[in-house]
């Protein structure tokens, strides 16, 4: 089974960026979509940007204009790029498999943006 560790996260202030990186212990060409995810405190974990294996993204509404999810296929890499962050993206950040579903879950990697 894949595994997925996660990085980049950090405190930054509104409007800031970060680049979040997750790094597969295998192959991810399989996967037809791979996909970030957050949970903040006391909230359901949500999902947040899938890219397909052809390249094709898709955002949730509320990062949509502002978050940029790729793939290195090659390195086995998954990226999101975060621009104008705002506190309400305060989270935990996920990587997995957006099809097939999510299996076991990394640790993640949080986010904080606060003045």
């Amino acid at each position: 089974q894949v595994q997925f560790v996660e990085s980049g996260g950090g405190l930054v202030q509104p409007g800031g960026s970060l680049r979040l990186s997750c790094a597969a212990s295998g192959s991810i060409f399989s996967f037809h979509a791979m996909g970030w995810y957050r949970q903040a405190p006391g909230k359901q974990r949500e999902w947040v940007a899938a890219i397909t294996r052809g390249d094709g993204v898709s955002y949730a509404d509320a990062v949509k204009g502002r978050f940029t999810i790729t793939r290195d296929n090659g390195k086995a890499m998954v990226y999101l790029q975060m621009n104008s962050l705002k506190p309400e993206d305060t989270a935990v950040y996920f990587c997995n498999t957006r099809q097939p579903p999510p299996s076991s879950w990394g640790q993640g990697t949080q986010v904080t943006v606060s003045s």
